[in-house]
């Protein structure tokens, strides 16, 4: 099992270092019977079996991704080209060998740039890469200077150590801190301002007194569901970027969610109408607690909005491919992809949608859905609706985590949809009735 330490950049810097000499050793070692560091790079080329070298086959099992760069000319990009590079190098940067031209693996300038100064400034070059994607990973990149014993080559080390959940840990304190301050300020406000008003002039009156005691109630259970949203949504973007490992029946947990929210579903007069697939068939890799919360999020959202006497439909549907989850079912609905998978080829998908019959949502509305907060305002359709405004911002997040995809669909007046698509796993064999 990799175990990952989270260091300072001083403490990775060192660790670079260390790495840096020890591959030194290892190269001139290898190098010194021809003397020449393109013995190396073919050596690179060749076949990873017995003929590698001796550090590519210890470096190829470190969990850090790991290139050792080789270039002559400063001025030639093309002159710049990796020899080496480890299993977790060749994930990140989704290239297929180990070696080739560097610019067809590494396109961040800054990146790049601190491989120059290795290579040619002899000094160590820092750089933070962040690849872009929907996880938003942050690597601190390190390049180490290496000596090379043959003629005019030059060798440098480029070291990636993930900063990601440290970034995450530092964003989601500062997030929760500003995000509660501001929320709980205006419920804490009129908590003080009736208490001050009940131990003065209402101290006698019983009738007001119930109904200033009624109202501090709702106000403190508004603030214990913020902090209860607050802490799930940031427990789940520290972990964002970590794939869930469990398996999860989607349409189990449909039914563990309905079953829930039964009573609530008859207290307001509001049916549900759920088509669910044949136990064990609509399987995917992820985090059930999650998953949960994903369906329980969306169809108490479509109970808010339903009218009395209203339907609430829920489907999964199965073997779709990325265009197919994320497209539009209802004609002539406003939509919009709150969220879109990193491409990958032949995945296939698994597709939850709940769909109400309330007033649907402007289309104007649409991109700012998931925001922290937000509540689309002047769509009543009877009743009061509590919220914090974070069940879709947490919806997204769980989503992204699972590298699936969120999308929804309106027509005023007629409701709104929305669908969560999962990717099945390719590990994870998709259930076929009556096989």
């Amino acid at each position: 099992m990799a175990v990952a330490f989270n260091l300072s950049p001083a403490g990775l810097l060192g660790l670079a270092v260390v790495l840096g000499a020890a591959i030194t050793v290892l190269v001139s070692g290898q190098a010194r019977g021809s003397n020449d560091v393109a013995d190396i790079s073919a050596a690179a080329d060749g076949p990873r079996a017995a003929e590698a070298p001796p550090f590519m086959k210890m470096l190829e099992v470190v969990p850090d991704p790991i290139l050792v760069i080789t270039g002559q000319d400063p001025d030639d990009l093309i002159d710049r080209r990796f020899i080496f590079a480890n299993a977790a190098a060749r994930d990140l940067f989704r290239i297929t060998r180990d070696s080739g031209p560097l610019a067809t693996a590494v396109r961040a300038p800054e990146v790049l740039e601190a491989v120059d100064e290795a290579l040619f400034g002899k000094v160590t070059g820092e750089a933070v890469y962040q690849p872009g994607g929907a996880q938003d990973r942050v690597w601190r990149a390190l390049a180490q200077p290496l000596p090379a014993d043959g003629g005019d080559g030059r060798l440098a080390l480029l070291f990636l150590r993930d900063e990601t959940e440290v970034r995450r840990a530092e964003r989601t304190r500062a997030d929760f801190l500003a995000n509660a301050s501001h929320e709980l300020r205006t419920p804490l406000a009129s908590l003080a301002g009736f208490i001050e008003t009940l131990r003065g002039h209402a101290r006698q009156d019983e009738a007001a007194r119930d109904k200033f005691l009624a109202i501090m109630q709702i106000q403190a259970e508004r603030m214990r569901r913020l902090i209860e949203d607050l802490m799930s949504l940031s427990r789940i973007e520290l972990n964002e970027h970590v794939p869930p490992l469990g398996r999860v029946d989607i349409g189990l947990a449909a039914i563990d969610v309905l079953d829930a929210l039964g009573p609530i579903a008859a207290e307001r007069c509001v049916s549900f109408k759920p088509s669910l697939p044949p136990r064990g068939v609509a399987v995917i890799a992820g985090d059930r607690d999650q998953i949960l919360q994903v369906v329980q999020n969306l169809l108490e959202n479509a109970l808010k909005y339903s009218p009395t006497r209203g339907e609430v439909a829920l489907d999964v549907r199965l073997d779709l491919d990325v265009a197919q989850a994320g497209a539009p079912r209802t004609p002539g609905a406003a939509y919009l992809s709150l969220l879109t998978p990193d491409h990958a080829a032949g995945l296939r998908y698994v597709a939850l949608t709940v769909r109400d019959a309330g007033p649907g949502i402007a289309r104007e509305h649409l991109p700012r859905l998931t925001e922290r907060f937000y509540r689309v305002e002047g769509q009543k359709s009877g009743g009061e609706r509590s919220g914090t405004g974070l069940g879709l911002a947490i919806v997204k997040h769980i989503m992204n985590r699972h590298r699936g995809g969120l999308m929804v669909e309106s027509v005023e007046g007629a409701g709104a949809a929305f669908t969560a698509y999962f990717p099945v796993s390719p590990r994870i064999p998709v259930a076929v009735p009556g096989s």
